[in-house]
């Protein structure tokens, strides 16, 4: 195969020589900078689907949240009530893991990209939200107890 390939290079093939050829170092053409510019946009891009992700998660949590409402309120008669509030409890802790599976799962994507034309969401603030979400639900629990 080797030799045929040799043979066809004999007679001028371009795609066969091309292939022997040393590449050389040239400045950036119109079209690889149009490539790098799509590959930084789609860098962009990520970041966005990263932070509705988390949103999409942040509404999950408070998803948990309702349903543990939703118990105390459907199974307030219900004997023993500690069973009631315990199953409302288990699913505010439900929450609170989510809120913190999101928040770490955005700061890994987060530091793995880098922004260019999108100003992106800082860690802080995921970890700032997931602060603030896991205080309201540890805040219902301590009402549904109460109650």
């Amino acid at each position: 195969m080797d030799r045929i390939c040799r043979q066809f290079d004999r007679l001028g093939n371009p795609h066969l020589a091309a292939r022997d050829k040393p590449a050389i170092s040239t400045p950036m053409s119109e079209e690889n900078k149009q490539a790098q510019k799509r590959t930084e946009w789609s860098e962009d891009r990520t970041i966005m689907a990263n932070e509705r992700t988390f949103s999409s998660w942040m509404g999950t949590g408070l998803g948990a949240i309702g349903v543990a409402i939703g118990l105390k309120a459907v199974f307030g008669a219900f004997e023993p009530t500690w069973a009631a509030k315990l199953v409302a409890t288990i699913f505010l802790g439900v929450a609170i893991a989510i809120f913190w599976s999101a928040r770490n799962q955005a700061c890994q994507t987060f530091a793995r990209l880098s922004e260019r034309d999108v100003e992106a969401t800082s860690s802080r603030n995921y970890t700032r939200l997931a602060t603030i979400m896991t205080i309201a639900a540890f805040a219902t629990g301590v009402i549904l107890w109460s109650l």
